[in-house]
């Protein structure tokens, strides 16, 4: 019977690929360090490039070769090569010295839809910068740093560069940090300078095409107080003329004003003041609320929420569009009105925001939320919007078991699984 003398060859496999594995923690350490020496000199000095570790480490031999041989040539060869090395270490951050660069303002686009960014690179000197790697270091919300390999840029000019920059995220970015990097002339040592040129690009959210929306449409007619104030209007013959205009066929004859006609020649007509009756709308978004996900985990910024601002945003444009004095709320600004404020409102809310705003209007509005628990406290004639989260148990949904107080507001409960604009366009409960 034979007995084993030592390890079988499995064993002895085994123990050297787990003393190489426990190597490996040893060696992402030390490239980890390389990188942050490499980094340091290359934007403080120069870092080396393969070719000119290769060089030097070509002089060297050649030196020491030297030395042993006393052989005059190899000192020439060991020479050439460290001068190129000097010279290689010196230029690339004078090539990069004395450039300016400006950068235009970027207009605001939608969601969806390409931001243009503008740089203008500065050349003040009497001699040409060649060779110039720029890259425009981008919030990683926006998306990766974008680089342009410049070729050359003329003594006492400009190099205009502009890229469009896709959006996928409704936001307020804001970046300042521009690289300039080069290798020129040899390629033999990097050299990195960074410039300070604060940006700011502001991304709207989508504005649905609303054609009509009842929720907003039956808003205020319960008081009638437009229908009265435009049959005033109509009514009326003197008084409220707000300017005199030529008369177009269907105007009433009783608009005419006679005195002006008979002075020009030709009818003109009155153009009378419409009162709204002091019709106002405030579309307030519960931002200062945590919203939940339905599907995923509570990550904001959630898709209800998403939605919320995108219904927001359309819902206040709609009623700009039926000429009704529309305003914004959120818990982080209060009560804003206009088109750019609002949107850049919007752009910039995030769920669970601190709350410096007042308590809500105490006119009616229109409430979007994502907590059924708090609409029994909205000021009369007021209508919701609601996103329900995740079910909890022993709790029913709202469509079902609506709380009392709210029975007669009216409102919609988003489904996930319809269109958004459909539902803002549909009948409400």
């Amino acid at each position: 019977m034979l007995l084993s003398s030592g390890p079988s060859v499995s064993d002895r496999l085994a123990t050297k690929i787990f003393s190489r594995t426990a190597l490996l923690p040893t060696l992402t350490i030390d490239m980890s360090k390389a990188t942050q020496i490499a980094e340091w000199l290359e934007t403080r000095w120069v870092a080396p490039a393969y070719s000119g570790w290769l060089l030097g480490s070509l002089s060297i031999f050649f030196f020491i070769s030297a030395t042993n041989t006393l052989a005059g040539w190899l000192y020439v060869l060991s020479g050439v090569g460290i001068a190129l090395l000097a010279i290689a270490a010196i230029l690339p951050e004078r090539i990069l010295r004395n450039i300016h660069v400006h950068r235009n303002p970027i207009h605001p686009v939608s969601m969806g839809d390409n931001l243009t960014i503008e740089l203008v690179l500065e050349n003040p000197t009497a001699q040409p910068k060649t060779l110039i790697q720029i890259q425009d270091m981008l919030p990683y919300v926006l998306g990766q740093p974008v680089t342009k390999a410049i070729e050359t840029i003329p003594p006492n000019g400009n190099y205009h560069w502009v890229y469009f920059q896709p959006t996928q995220q409704r936001g307020i970015y804001r970046w300042q940090t521009v690289n300039l990097r080069t290798a020129a002339p040899l390629g033999l040592f990097w050299c990195r300078r960074s410039r300070v040129e604060p940006a700011k690009a502001v991304v709207y959210p989508t504005v649905l095409p609303l054609t009509h929306c009842p929720l907003i449409d039956e808003m205020g007619r319960e008081a009638s107080l437009q229908f009265n104030s435009d049959r005033r209007t109509q009514a009326a013959t003197e008084g409220i003329t707000r300017s005199l205009r030529p008369y177009r066929w269907g105007d009433p004859t009783r608009l005419v004003h006679w005195r002006t006609s008979a002075r020009y020649g030709e009818l003109r007509v009155r153009e009378l003041e419409v009162l709204t009756g002091g019709q106002e709308l405030v579309i307030c978004l519960d931002s200062a609320l945590p919203w939940r996900d339905r599907i995923r985990p509570p990550t904001p910024p959630s898709d209800d929420f998403e939605q919320a601002v995108i219904a927001a945003a359309s819902l206040y444009f709609y009623a700009l569009h039926r000429e009704i004095n529309v305003k914004l709320w959120t818990a982080g600004t209060g009560v804003v009105q206009g088109s750019q404020i609002v949107l850049e409102t919007l752009a910039a809310v995030q769920p669970g925001e601190d709350v410096y705003a007042e308590n809500l209007p105490s006119t009616p509005i229109l409430w979007l939320t994502q907590n059924p628990t708090g609409l029994h406290t909205l000021p009369p004639g007021s209508r919701w919007i609601l996103w329900p989260s995740v079910q909890e148990p022993n709790r029913q949904p709202i469509e079902s078991n609506p709380l009392p107080s709210v029975q007669n507001t009216p409102g919609i409960t988003i489904n996930p699984n319809q269109p958004l604009q459909l539902q803002l366009q549909g009948p409400f409960n």
